[in-house]
C-alpha cells in the first residue's frame, strides 16, 4: 500500500494524464482512492520486487512523497494468527 502526499496536485495529474503511471514492468497498479482535499491518494501495487517501487517513486518524488506499507489480505493475516495458537 503506497500512501502519497502531494506537493502539487495539479501538477502530479499532469504528468499521470500525459506520461501514464510510468510504472516498469512487474509493478502492477490494483487499485487508487483519492482523498476528499485532493492531497492524499491511496494506492494499492502489487510487486516481488521492491526496487521496482523505487524505481517508480522516482519517477514522481519531485511532486510526491511517499509512504510505502507491506499489506497482506485479511485471509492471510488469520492464516498467520491461526498457525500462532497452533504452535502454543
Amino acid at each position: 500500500m503506497i500512501v502519497e502526499h502531494f506537493r502539487d496536485t495539479a501538477a502530479v495529474y499532469s504528468r499521470l494524464w500525459s506520461r501514464g503511471r510510468l510504472a516498469p514492468e512487474g509493478l502492477v497498479f490494483v487499485s487508487a482512492w483519492v482523498d476528499d482535499n485532493l492531497e492524499h491518494r491511496y494506492l494499492l501495487m502489487q510487486t516481488h520486487d521492491n526496487k521496482l517501487l523505487d524505481e517508480w517513486m522516482a519517477n514522481w518524488e519531485d511532486l510526491i512523497d511517499f509512504e510505502v506499507h507491506s499489506v497482506i489480505t485479511p485471509e492471510e493475516a488469520g492464516e498467520r494468527i491461526a498457525s500462532q495458537f497452533q504452535q502454543r
